[in-house]
């Protein structure tokens, strides 16, 4: 099926601002994951027809809009979840604490941000959105000093025999160093380094992982070791580290001369000595 145009000068991105339209916001994650992808939704979920679940209550909801559809609700055509360190401490963890152990990036004593619940309709799955995307992520990280980001992204489907050449791919060349790679949780760990380094085609692999991945990796992203299956999501997920640093000089740079701020590029460990 052909994608319909849209005006790319009509596309914006900000937080959502009421909690209607974290529910629509809430309600693309639905109509992306479950009926498009074929998660399995809770009964409740079902009934709203929306993704959500306790973590909602308590991040930001990043959300791009079309403002040349007519609709108000129907405008939001993708969104980002993004938590920060200090409001996940103050409310007891982070989404990816139940598939990875993260304490190599909490011990960094970097200010962490927790990317996740990325999903955009199909039709706007293109680069000027996914720049928009990343423009409200630079000036979301540029507002809140943020020096780390990470987060888990997903292979569609839960065969990991279909996904050794991408599993692989990724161990072999994009393995986060040792003191900031978090590592799978032992009952979940799936290892990625089935195939050898050697045998793998590097362009086509690449070209196969999904957008989202292939963007970060494009960022100079690293991964974490170790895959988990996610049943209810008919996905296998990985571990993405990517310092602020990573995200590409025409969104940091552009927003450093717009708003005169700073993006911190320090994402080494730190010492007692360090400033926290």
């Amino acid at each position: 099926m052909p994608l319909l145009p849209y005006d790319p000068e009509l596309i914006e991105i900000r937080l959502a601002k009421s909690q209607d339209e974290i529910e629509a916001a809430q309600a693309l994650r639905y109509a992306v994951f479950y009926e498009e992808y074929g998660a399995i939704p809770s009964e409740e979920m079902k009934k709203a027809k929306r993704d959500f679940d306790t973590f909602d209550d308590i991040a930001d909801h990043l959300i791009v809009l079309d403002t040349g559809l007519e609709n108000s609700e129907g405008q939001i055509i993708g969104t980002y979840r993004l938590l920060r360190q200090e409001v996940a401490e103050k409310n007891g963890k982070f989404y990816t604490s139940d598939e990875y152990d993260i304490k190599p990036l909490l011990k960094s004593r970097n200010n962490l941000l927790e990317l996740g619940r990325s999903c955009v309709l199909p039709n706007y799955r293109t680069r000027p959105v996914m720049q928009k995307m990343w423009e409200g992520i630079a000036h979301y990280v540029a507002d809140n000093s943020i020096e780390l980001m990470f987060g888990c992204a997903s292979l569609h489907g839960t065969d990991i025999n279909e996904l050794s050449q991408q599993l692989s791919y990724l161990y072999h060349y994009h393995l986060a160093e040792p003191d900031m790679c978090p590592r799978a949780v032992k009952s979940r760990y799936t290892d990625m380094n089935i195939r050898p380094k050697d045998s793998l085609d590097l362009k086509k692999t690449f070209m196969s992982l999904p957008p989202l991945i292939k963007g970060y990796i494009r960022l100079g992203a690293s991964i974490g070791d170790g895959a988990v299956i996610d049943e209810q999501f008919n996905t296998t997920d990985i571990c993405i580290v990517m310092p602020t640093s990573q995200v590409t000089d025409k969104y940091i740079n552009h927003y450093r001369r717009v708003t005169k701020k700073h993006i911190s590029s320090d994402v080494t460990p730190k010492t007692d000595g360090d400033a926290a």
